[in-house]
């Protein structure tokens, strides 16, 4: 059964996302970013624009290099997707297909929409019967 840990109180998605990736690759996972269109662009963006020390190697979904990539964009998940990944969530909704992943990650901002979309997905994973857990960033100093 996937896995699946809210990471709560994050100051800035995008960063934190960033900095998570970072964390996660350098322990050898593999990672699907799903997002919007726009959030997709963003992280890129921001993705290339850390220091050349720290720089995450990635891709966008469909790209020739994606499958040998640690980290991939993507605005939608397909059913062929490497189920050896983890998913970071960073969309408003409950990605569908998100139980071909042995785990999803879900990062909440302190943004008051954001957490009440949260409140829904963590209700959707729970009436699947999925223990969920919970991360308090502002707690653990994380954010």
């Amino acid at each position: 059964m996937t896995e699946v840990a809210f990471h709560f109180g994050a100051p800035n998605k995008l960063e934190y996302a960033a900095r998570l990736l970072r964390k996660a690759v350098g322990r050898g996972a593999r990672l699907v970013v799903f997002g919007s269109a726009d959030l997709v662009r963003r992280l890129d963006a921001q993705l290339w624009a850390l220091s050349p020390t720290d720089f995450l190697a990635h891709s966008i979904d469909g790209d020739v290099c994606a499958e040998r990539s640690p980290v991939v964009l993507a605005s939608a998940l397909r059913p062929d997707m490497p189920a050896d990944r983890v998913l970071l969530n960073l969309s408003d909704t409950v990605p569908q297909g998100y139980g071909q992943f042995h785990r999803v990650i879900e990062v909440v901002s302190h943004d008051d929409e954001d957490r009440q979309a949260a409140r829904g997905r963590w209700k959707q994973y729970a009436q699947q019967g999925i223990a969920i857990q919970k991360h308090d960033l502002s707690i653990k100093g994380a954010a």
